[in-house]
């Protein structure tokens, strides 16, 4: 008798973990305003809209530039 072995046989395929899609929106921020009320219209659009703070940059003259991302939830077909 005669076994053939084949060496993948006993892998099983597996998924790949989903790939993070990030919404991002970008803001420019006068050099008018407070760091104060920046930080308090960042943390509503962190709280209320899922926003996360990417970057933030602070320009000659004092405007700043911050980035926000979100992360993007695909939904799968379960049918």
């Amino acid at each position: 008798m005669q076994y053939h072995y084949a060496p993948d046989a006993d892998k099983v395929p597996t998924k790949r973990p989903p790939v993070l899609e990030y919404e991002t929106q970008v803001m420019t921020i006068p050099a008018t305003w407070s760091r104060n009320d920046v930080r308090k219209m960042l943390a509503e659009h962190a709280e209320y809209g899922r926003w996360e703070l990417a970057r933030t940059r602070v320009y000659l003259g004092g405007y700043r530039r911050v980035w926000l991302r979100r992360r993007v939830i695909r939904v799968s077909r379960t049918l």
